[in-house]
């Protein structure tokens, strides 16, 4: 059993959004029903991928709100500490997988987490596919080792989005029951991403998520849930 009760947790999210998608009412319920501390990392800077030459400069308005709108969807949960990083949008694939690694382990060094939620490791997109090995690498269970415990979550438009034999599908095996205002709190922050939010019946509007978390609600006898992989948890 995990005791989330006063735990310090990263979230380690490969673009602007992921964090809300993957668990944005699962945060909301750790923040204020079990005292957590929550630092989310934001790896990459989410928009260049959109025209076909990466030109940040070209694109600098756009990173400019990007960034404002990670401030908004932060106020709709309460989470109490971001850490935003530049990495190229869908080009994971092209970084070397230790600089990936030296920010994850640079945050843990200063955060000091006991739980870390990330990607699964079997999405469609690359970006979310190389954070999970950058955070799996970082976290080798050695002696001296903080993180006791690693969790993953779906992210709506990519995880069902992966062919139906790719090998690793996502099979949740730990549920986090959540209430209907959480799950308002995670649409809301949604919606501050002003250039990934969408209408129904795509899978990041707010009635496709009412309808995700009532479908895990379902599965596990509850109203409300998000669904995830726990990948290892070490009892102390």
């Amino acid at each position: 059993m995990i005791d989330f009760r006063n735990k310090r947790i990263l979230l380690v999210a490969a673009h602007p959004d992921d964090e809300l998608l993957g668990c944005g009412a699962t945060m909301k319920r750790l923040i204020d029903e079990f005292n957590c501390q929550i630092r989310v990392i934001i790896l990459g800077e989410g928009i260049t991928s959109r025209s076909d030459d990466r030109d940040p400069e070209k694109w600098a308005k756009h990173l400019e709100i990007h960034r404002a709108n990670i401030k908004k969807a932060q106020e709709a949960i309460g989470y109490q500490s971001a850490g935003i990083y530049n990495f190229a949008d869908n080009r994971f694939d092209s970084v070397d997988l230790l600089d990936l690694v030296k920010v994850i382990e640079k945050e843990k060094k200063e955060f000091q987490p006991e739980i870390i939620f990330t990607h699964h490791g079997g999405d469609t997109n690359i970006d979310h596919r190389r954070t999970f090995e950058a955070v799996v690498t970082s976290i080798r269970p050695m002696s001296h080792e903080n993180v006791h415990t690693l969790i993953c979550f779906e992210t709506p438009s990519s995880t069902e989005w992966q062919a139906f034999n790719y090998p690793n599908p996502f099979l949740p095996n730990f549920y986090m029951s959540v209430s209907e205002e959480q799950v308002e709190a995670k649409i809301e922050g949604m919606e501050s991403y002003e250039f990934e939010k969408r209408p129904y019946p795509h899978p990041r509007s707010p009635e496709a998520l009412r309808i995700q978390a009532r479908r895990w609600g379902v599965a596990i006898g509850k109203n409300h849930a998000e669904a995830f992989m726990l990948i290892r948890t070490i009892v102390q």
